[in-house]
């Protein structure tokens, strides 16, 4: 029997031939694209190496403890900073200048030290009253008064030039701001008096320690807001350690509920969407009335009859509502919106009940195989291995340089400032005779050695291989999925011939035989994500430039590798669901489901828009339903359990928490849900194309597909 179909040859291919042997997901399959799988597992081995070379080389507590000026930490275990935690600075004055930084170092002495300093005091005022005692434990280890005349000792910084009342945050001595009728002050002072006896005020000492902090967290922040920040964290801390339970419990109501709307889409899809439709053409409708209304009544009053080019251009917009002219306009506009409206709804209303079926089924086939929608949590798990490897790789990369020290010189004529230098040998050197007070201090972490010329470029590859293996991951989820929801379309008699624990099959398959399929088309995808990031790195960099048309360049190839992005998201996508079903390898799957989507363009658009946007107001309505919830029973709006609230410092912080971790939630629900309708979507194309529904083709989309298409398997008769 001669297969019949309405679907023509088109530019994309001709349409698929029938495949008696075919029953679902390719059972009997080989393994595709080995060479990518070869050299996927040679970039983890080497990945792997990456990681020990940099456990080996890097130390974590460059990044954890402050650093003083000869190279030693603040505040480790074993050594004689052991009970000195905390990094002070002689003369943080000198940080406010960032002309005169060293390698993000403040030009100045910084020792380590137990306890911030509470008191004004300088030098000169402390080396000869009661207060030296208190005073000396800043100084340098060792110093003795006496040995060294005065200027001598501030010139070579064995003791700082004064001290202000300080306490320690990001374990650094920062001058102790407090704001009192708006007005600045340390120790309820606005002025004080520096080492060299000069009167300054205390925006100085902010300017300057604004600076440090700037060095230290890289942004450029008053000290006051994140002394106060630190208040603010052992608060919601606490919130947090109160609300936990609650927390929790919010986000499993979101699973229950976004289990629940999955499972009812079945029934409600199309009283939604069509609902949804109704509503935008009332709402349009509305808008053409108010627009006829307004315009009637301007109508006939002589300042309303002006037309828009007269009056120009006005930064008030409220000028031309009070034009009979703008009125007309926007009600042609939205008539013409309506009509376009319309019109596709007609042309359009085949593929809209097609799509609101396939939502359906999505809804069924879910029911049938709940176990995919647990899935996320091995996603998510992967994925938290991913990023942790990568955090903890950088990190040990970035404190993989040895210490470098620098000279520093009050001279400025001082031919040796910046140079590099020897603690050990400075004193033998010539340079403190040719600069008397030059001392040398370190500066950064780093080195000359081959290893540490080429740390960039090892960070790059550690940011490439986790785009990689990022995307990997997602790649083997949705490849995982779209196996299990084939394995139930092709299911001619559903539920009964559904094959066992279709998840667990379609996730061995892909591992075993699609590895490298699935790296390969990750490989494509990173590589369009590093260029995006070096753009992006380009553009901040030429946030500053005044070179306009290199700026438009870098825009214009921003915005085009975002579409690419997009684009092969959108293919890999559908090329992952080909390789799960029929196991060929990704540039075969590619092809065969870019041909069969552009030859159903229209159909993709439709189901696209159409899931997009339930699937965003079943978000949106999840979230925000347990977010309203959440903030009457944090608000002690709830008579019932009112007294079982937890008393908390701000309320909004568990509140956000579990508003944002509802969505989270929902997003992992719902994307199962959309690969589900992508999948079938595939099948039902594919099916379309491939049988004819006589008996020995028949169709295996549900009956109500089969009505939309005025489609019908033909039974065999039975012989007499």
């Amino acid at each position: 029997m001669a297969r019949k179909t309405d679907i023509p040859s088109s530019y994309y291919g001709e349409p698929h031939k029938f495949d008696p042997t075919f029953r679902g997901p390719v059972h009997n399959r080989s393994c595709t694209d080995v060479v990518c799988c070869v050299i996927f597992i040679i970039v983890i081995l080497g990945y792997i190496a990456l990681g020990t070379v940099a456990w080996i080389h890097g130390d974590p507590r460059k990044v954890v403890y402050p650093t003083d000026s000869h190279g030693q930490f603040c505040g480790q275990h074993g050594t004689l900073n052991a009970n000195k935690a905390i990094l002070f600075y002689f003369n943080i004055l000198k940080c406010a200048n960032p002309a005169v930084l060293i390698n993000l170092q403040c030009p100045t002495t910084q020792l380590c030290v137990s306890e911030c300093p509470d008191r004004f005091a300088t030098f000169l005022d402390a080396q000869n009253s009661k207060d030296w005692e208190y005073y000396k434990q800043f100084c340098k280890p060792g110093f003795e008064i006496g040995r060294k005349p005065g200027k001598q000792v501030l010139r070579d910084e064995d003791c700082p030039s004064m001290i202000v009342p300080s306490r320690p945050f990001l374990q650094r001595c920062f001058p102790d701001f407090i704001t009192r009728n708006q007005i600045l002050t340390v120790a309820n002072q606005t002025n004080f008096k520096d080492g060299d006896g000069k009167i300054r005020s205390v925006s100085d000492l902010k300017d300057a320690a604004n600076q440090v902090t700037a060095m230290q967290q890289g942004v450029d922040r008053g000290i006051a807001s994140l002394l106060n920040a630190k208040e603010v964290g052992i608060k919601i801390f606490e919130d947090y350690a109160s609300s936990w339970n609650w927390i929790l419990i919010g986000l499993v109501i979101t699973m229950v509920v976004s289990l629940l709307f999955i499972l009812l889409l079945r029934f409600t899809a199309g009283v939604l969407l069509w609902l949804i439709i109704f509503g935008v053409i009332t709402v349009v409708g509305y808008g053409i009335w108010h627009c006829y209304w307004e315009y009637s009544t301007l109508r006939g009053k002589p300042d309303a009859n002006v037309t828009i080019s007269d009056i120009g251009f006005h930064t008030d917009f409220r000028v031309y509502l009070q034009l009979s002219q703008t009125w007309l306009i926007f009600m042609i506009s939205l008539c013409v919106t309506e009509a376009v409206i319309v019109i596709m709804l007609i042309f359009l209303r085949t593929r809209l009940r097609i799509a609101i079926a396939l939502l359906k089924e999505g809804s069924k086939a879910i029911g049938y195989v709940m176990s995919t929608l647990f899935y996320p949590i091995i996603t998510f798990f992967l994925l938290a291995i991913c990023i942790a490897y990568w955090a903890v790789t950088a990190v040990f990369l970035a404190s993989s340089g040895d210490a470098v020290y620098k000279v520093l010189s009050t001279d400025v004529k001082c031919m040796y400032a910046n140079h590099t230098c020897n603690p050990e040998t400075f004193h033998q050197s010539n340079v403190t005779k040719l600069c008397p007070g030059s001392q040398c201090m370190f500066a950064f972490y780093g080195g000359e050695s081959l290893y540490h010329r080429y740390i960039l470029v090892l960070q790059l590859c550690n940011v490439f291989v986790f785009l990689w293996l990022v995307n990997f991951t997602i790649a083997l989820g949705q490849c995982t999925l779209a196996g299990a929801f084939a394995s139930y379309y092709w299911a001619l008699k559903k539920p009964n011939d559904i094959p066992a624990c279709p998840l667990f099959s379609s996730f061995t398959r892909a591992i075993r035989y699609h590895t490298g399929s699935l790296a390969f088309g990750s490989l494509i995808l990173a590589v369009v994500q590093m260029f995006r990031i070096v753009l992006e790195y380009m553009d901040h960099k030429l946030k500053g430039s005044h070179n306009t048309f290199a700026r438009f360049i870098l825009c214009c190839f921003k915005c085009c590798f975002w579409c690419l992005e997009r684009f092969i998201k959108f293919l890999n996508r559908n090329a992952y669901i080909m390789v799960a079903i029929y196991g060929k390898n990704f540039c075969t799957s590619a092809k065969d489901a870019f041909c069969l989507l552009m030859r159903n363009v229209i159909r993709v658009a439709v189901l696209d828009k159409v899931t997009d946007f339930l699937l965003f107001l079943g978000k949106l309505l999840i979230s925000g339903s347990v977010g309203v919830l959440a903030f009457f029973f944090f608000t002690r709006k709830i008579p019932v359990i009112q007294e079982q609230v937890p008393s908390l410092n701000y309320y909004w912080v568990p509140l956000l928490t579990v508003i944002f971790g509802s969505y989270l939630i929902a997003h992992g629900f719902f994307n199962v849900y959309a690969m589900c309708v992508d999948t079938l979507f595939i099948c039902f194309l594919w099916d379309l194309e491939t049988n004819d529904g006589s008996p020995a083709q028949p169709y295996y989309m549900n009956h109500t597909l089969r009505r939309i298409l005025k489609k019908k398997n033909v039974k065999m008769k039975r012989r007499r």
